[in-house]
């Protein structure tokens, strides 16, 4: 069982779009992608600097558009889809266009409308997000319960990402859970967490008004790493997850669950294949940076890689 995986924010690096615009016609796509979300995503993948790509309300459209035109070239490369599908965070709109839960147009109008309203909620408070590398996990959590901090990410292989209040983040970073590395993070804000509830409602307003179908692949959810069959169901989800942890570590215990034999992870590609190598050892990975990684990707998709 092959499946595809899409990549969250902070993935983005600038000009990573530019070999993709050699492929004909993802100019016209990403001209689409762009009217849909209301960011021009040509410049913003080609030509901003690292700051202006940062901004969420740039980075969440930008981060999805990048992982559908690589979707739909590896597709197309391969004559084939995966088995299943999976997102980390915004990734999971892309997750729900490929299963063929939306359509592309309704994913980049919510994503752009996704990364304007957790950009507005995030500049209400002064709040931000940690990685947390290694420690007791208990011991970890059992921290942050103290600090009032959130565990937004449970990202597996030892990882989590703790959200909230900048001066408990600080605490943290000062005092940190022996065994801990804790890194700040260049966010705007301490995204799924209780700070996005006003993104959750904009969101929640536009998706009663997009069309859901039930998926044509096998879906998992960052809600609790489960399956879902129900179109609405994903959806809903999708929304509420804005304020909500990501439970990657479920999924990836449900990828193995379920016979997962390789995993693709689509452009901005990189740190999910990452996590996945040391949470599922074994698993063939392949990450889609570049048109050059294609063809290794499209072997594993058709088993010509074995």
């Amino acid at each position: 069982m092959i499946i595809t995986v899409f990549p969250g924010q902070g993935s983005q690096t600038p000009g990573f779009l530019e070999p993709w615009l050699a492929l004909e016609g993802v100019r016209d796509r990403l001209e689409r992608y762009s009217v849909d979300s209301d960011i021009d995503l040509v410049a913003a993948g080609t030509e901003w600097d690292a700051d202006r790509i940062r901004d969420t309300q740039v980075a969440q459209p930008l981060i999805v558009a990048a992982s559908l035109l690589s979707y739909a070239a590896l597709t197309q490369a391969a004559g084939t889809s995966p088995a299943g599908v999976a997102g980390h965070s915004v990734g999971e709109v892309a997750a729900l266009v490929a299963a063929g839960v939306i359509s592309e147009t309704d994913g980049m109008r919510l994503v752009g409308l996704r990364g304007r309203a957790m950009a507005e909620a995030a500049a209400a408070e002064q709040t931000g997000m940690s990685a947390i590398l290694g420690g007791d996990r208990d011991a970890v959590l059992a921290r942050l319960g103290e600090l009032d901090l959130t565990p937004a990410n449970h990202n597996g292989a030892g990882q989590i990402v703790a959200a909230g209040a900048l001066p408990p983040l600080a605490a943290l970073a000062e005092a940190p859970v022996a065994g801990s590395r804790v890194i700040p993070l260049q966010v705007a804000g301490a995204f799924h967490t209780r700070y996005m509830a006003p993104a959750v409602d904009a969101l929640q307003a536009a998706a009663a008004e997009v069309t859901a179908s039930d998926p044509a692949l096998t879906l998992w959810t960052n809600h609790d790493g489960s399956v879902v069959r129900s179109g609405r169901d994903a959806l809903d989800l999708l929304v509420q997850q804005v304020a909500s942890p990501v439970r990657w570590d479920l999924c990836m215990e449900s990828f193995a669950a379920s016979g997962v034999t390789g995993i693709i992870e689509l452009a901005p590609a990189g740190t999910l294949v990452g996590l996945a190598k040391r949470a599922l050892r074994g698993v063939p990975t392949v990450a889609v940076k570049t048109p050059d990684d294609l063809a290794a990707a499209a072997a594993l998709l058709t088993g010509e890689a074995a």
